[in-house]
């Protein structure tokens, strides 16, 4: 036993009862009594020694009283074991002082103290203290006997992860022995190392390849599992990848679970949520890693991901890595699942489209599910303009569906009920009748951009017994052959049958047409048939048509059809000559698959160039409107102040024309009133006599003349003012439909209110229906006056009447009255003013609508352009944001080709 172990066990003082049977407390005093005798006597270690003999007769109070005062090497040891006596008296407090008194070098001391420092601290719950403990001892000697186990299992108890975690790490690669290892897995594997960076395991993780492979394999794969749905995942990624490529790794070791890891890995970093810049760094060393350790299973995946990223993205992979790959892929297994790989692809991408709101077109669609399906082969006719295509058609499907030539492709398919829908990119819309189906597959098509299929169900015989769909194409013709869809089908097609020309098989046209096709889809099956109404006679007349046609298809056939000989049995010898080697269409559908796929891909990124032009073509477009529409805002109002102008100049013409008629009138009717005044006259009263019958004759003056004459003025202004707003809506109208050709829809409806013409015309009939006005005094001038009180005074006296008589008669006809007749019509006319003033406010009224439609044009074209601006501004600043998902999925998509290719070779 050590001297550290004898102090650990309290066994020190066996040294001094080696091979004496008697008791300790006996042999030690004696020897206590012998070393007093000495000169210079050291009790010190014996004292010692009593003590643990007392300790373990827990007589603890004669240890501690034994233990005081050691000052020697023992010391140290001696109060760790006055506190350990403490301990058992139950005085922790006191305990725990003096083993934090304790100051010493010896690393076992320390550690010892420091274990029953933990021990008080574990029982007083003081975990933070007791957690510092364990955490100094471990890291002051991790060798100690059983510090890390005690260690791990405090740990462990209290549930702190991050120190169990970094004790395995640590103790793993210091021991190198693989139970760490293992705990540490089993740490990753219950989550309890979330929230560490990706490089914290770096050592473990290198420590341990060069252990155990088979545990570095189950470790990597759960530390990839943690981070996968984690912030984290692409450092992980990085950072594992980086570590990973230094370590000497092969196949050979069989890496089964990594090598899925990078599988599907690598599926989701290249799933279109991630831009090519963030994975440009990743992927290349990825795909490295990934073929450096691929196993049988995955290997096709490995190696085809690998030649398909550095097609896209050339130099990135080292062509050593290229080359490794070529190699694999030659050697792989068949590719089993390429059809359903390829149509979930396909899907992707259109869930995809459908998140970023473009639409991937019908018509690809239509063609993928086609394609889709196994039980028809689709023969695509195709032919030159007077070949008899469209009557070749009808006599199969015993039906005159095709009236002559097209403009769409039209698919004939067998189907219980009949169905025809007509199909373009932008929508699908049911075709109910023959006309209409006429009308859609007609000639009269404007252009070859809106292209569209119109598929036919029908119940056939021919199609249903042969499996066959027969899609017809367009004529071609030296104005269309450029722009034919023909050539979009050729890819479709499982067979094309060419219908050469009747009278001239093999024209010049037709021969640059095959070469079309040949470049365009240069494995296709191309046959020829030739359709002539009468039975064909000569026999060499075929072979050297087919001879001819030899040249450019040399495994090509020829079927001579004869519209006249249409029974069932003619019918039947073609079908057959249409299925007749036809090879596997499975692979085939394939590649035709892939070959759609990329035309919708290429598609929704054209898709995105087209939609940066709209919204850039939209921005010109509307500003321009809003500059005509600003415009057309000016002329309006200009021709409101026009409006304004003219009917109120000509409302103030009537007025003042009737204000004259009236100030010539009344001072001659006020005159003429002098023919009431006699000789015999009563002067006294005459005056007040006279002023009654000139305002009676005023107001006859005015309700039987003026009334009317103005009421028939307001007609005819208001009939004036008609025409004029007539005018207006005309040029609104006019202006309405020009901006209405320039926005394709009928937006702008400038309606004026002509119901201010009812308004005017009721106001005519109230104001001239008739007017009283107050009395007025036309006796009030100093003239007036006198003969007012002459008369009265004089009228006393007989003999004065002629006197007055002639006064009188000769002041009311020679008065000035024109005060008078001002104040009579000032008085008139104060019934109009408040119809006066309200003109320009009605005229105003009337052109508010059209204002109003304008400024909401504006309005809108104003909200169009800076929604066009921003999405125009998101497209701009971030394109890769669209065309990076795009572009990695053309990467997944030539993977798949890839493993197609090696499933052919392999096969």
């Amino acid at each position: 036993m050590t001297m550290d172990e004898q102090l650990i066990k309290k066994a020190y003082f066996e040294k001094y009862i080696e091979g004496s049977e008697e008791h300790p407390v006996l042999i030690l005093g004696e020897l206590s009594l012998e070393e007093g005798r000495k000169e210079i006597p050291d009790l010190s270690y014996l004292r010692f020694a009593q003590g643990e003999v007392y300790f373990h007769h827990k007589d603890y109070e004669t240890a501690i009283f034994k233990w005081e005062n050691i000052q020697n090497e023992l010391e140290g040891w001696a109060k760790k074991n006055m506190a350990d006596a403490y301990l058992e008296l139950g005085l922790p407090g006191t305990a725990e002082g003096i083993y934090l008194s304790i100051d010493t070098e010896s690393i076992t001391l320390k550690i010892e103290t420091g274990l029953q420092l933990l021990s008080i601290y574990m029982e007083q719950g003081k975990l933070e203290r007791a957690t510092e403990i364990v955490s100094a001892a471990v890291a002051l000697k991790p060798d100690y006997p059983e510090i890390t186990e005690i260690a791990r299992s405090f740990y462990e108890e209290n549930k702190n992860w991050e120190r169990a975690v970094k004790l395995a790490m640590e103790e793993g690669i210091r021991t190198r022995e693989t139970q760490w290892f293992d705990r540490l897995n089993t740490y990753v594997d219950a989550g309890y190392t979330d929230g560490n960076l990706p490089d914290y395991f770096n050592e473990a993780l290198k420590a341990l390849f060069d252990i155990d492979r088979k545990r570095f394999e189950k470790l990597a794969v759960s530390l990839w599992s943690q981070y996968r749905n984690q912030p984290e995942f692409i450092a992980w990624v990085k950072n594992f990848n980086t570590l990973f490529f230094d370590l000497d790794a092969s196949r050979s070791e069989g890496w089964r679970d990594l090598s899925a890891v990078y599988q599907e890995a690598y599926f989701e970093l290249i799933n279109g949520t991630r831009l090519v810049r963030e994975l440009s760094p990743l992927i290349p060393v990825h795909l490295t890693n990934w073929l450096k350790i691929t196993n049988p299973a995955s290997s096709l995946f490995a190696s085809s991901s690998v030649m398909a990223w550095s097609e896209m993205f050339p130099s990135s992979i080292p062509s050593e890595t290229v080359r490794d790959a070529e190699d694999l892929i030659l050697n792989a297994r068949k590719y089993p699942s390429a059809k359903e790989d390829t149509l979930e692809l396909f899907e992707m991408l259109l869930v995809w489209s459908d998140k970023n709101g473009i639409e991937a077109g019908n018509r690809i669609q239509w063609l993928m599910e086609e394609l889709a399906t196994d039980d028809t082969q689709h023969i695509v006719l195709a032919g030159v303009s007077g070949s008899g295509k469209a009557g070749l058609v009808n006599q199969l499907l015993d039906e005159e569906l095709l009236a002559g030539q097209t403009s769409a492709v039209v698919a004939f398919k067998p189907g219980d009920e009949p169905q025809i829908r007509e199909i373009s990119d932008e929508e699908i819309s049911l075709i109910a009748n023959y006309e209409e189906f006429q009308e859609a597959a007609g000639i009269r098509r404007q252009n070859y951009k809106r292209e569209k299929i119109i598929d036919v169900r029908i119940p056939n015989e021919f199609l249903e017994t042969n499996g066959l769909t027969l899609v017809d194409t367009p004529d071609i013709s030296p104005d269309n052959m450029n722009v034919n869809p023909l050539y979009q089908y050729v890819n479709f097609a499982d067979r094309m049958l060419f219908v050469l020309n009747q009278e001239n098989p093999l024209t010049e046209l037709e021969q640059e047409v095959l070469m079309e096709i040949s470049r365009l889809a240069p494995d296709l099956q191309v046959h020829f048939l030739v359709c002539r109404h009468q039975p064909f006679q000569d026999e060499q007349e075929a072979v050297d048509i087919l001879s001819r046609i030899q040249v450019f298809y040399p495994n090509a056939r020829l079927f001579m059809f004869s519209e006249s000989y249409a029974g069932e049995a003619q019918k039947r010898e073609l079908a057959k000559f249409l299925r007749e080697g036809i090879g596997n269409p499975g692979e085939e559908r394939i590649l035709k698959l892939q070959h759609y796929t990329r035309i919708a891909i290429h598609y929704l990124l054209d898709k995105r160039i087209e939609m940066e032009n709209d919204l850039v073509e939209s921005v010109r477009w509307n500003e321009e409107m809003v500059s005509k529409l600003k415009g057309a805002i000016h002329q309006v109002q200009d021709l409101e102040e026009e409006k304004k102008k003219y009917i109120k100049e000509d409302y103030l013409k009537i007025k003042e024309e009737i204000r004259a008629e009236m100030l010539k009138e009344i001072p001659n009717i006020l005159r003429r009133t002098s023919d009431i005044i006699k000789e015999d006259s009563d002067f006294g009263n005459l005056h007040a006599k006279l002023n009654d019958e000139m305002n009676d004759r005023v107001q006859e003056y005015l309700d039987t003349k003026i009334l009317r004459s103005y009421y028939s003025s307001l007609q005819d202004w208001i009939s004036l003012s008609k025409d004029e707003f007539e005018q207006a809506q005309f040029k609104l109208d006019e202006m309405s439909q020009g901006f209405n050709a320039m926005f394709g829809e009928e937006r702008i409806v400038q309606q004026c209110d002509f119901k201010v013409l009812d308004d005017w015309k009721r106001d005519a009939d109230r104001m001239t229906s008739g007017i009283q006005l107050e009395k007025i005094n036309f006796l009030r001038s100093p003239a007036q006056f006198l003969l007012k009180s002459a008369g009265m005074l004089l009228s006393v006296l007989p003999q004065n009447n002629a006197m007055l008589y002639n006064k009188y008669k000769s002041y009311v006809e020679n008065e000035d009255y024109s005060e008078s007749a001002r104040s009579i019509a000032k008085r008139f006319f104060k019934q109009f003013e408040m119809f006066e003033k309200s003109i320009e406010r009605d005229i105003g009224l009337f052109f508010r609508q059209p204002l109003h439609v304008l400024e909401e044009a504006v309005k809108e074209s104003g909200h169009e352009i800076e929604t066009s601006q921003k999405a125009l501004e998101k497209m701009r600043v971030k394109p890769e944001v669209y065309r990076d998902p795009l572009n990695l999925f053309e990467v997944r998509l030539r993977q798949y080709e890839w493993m197609t290719a090696a499933g052919k070779q392999g096969g």
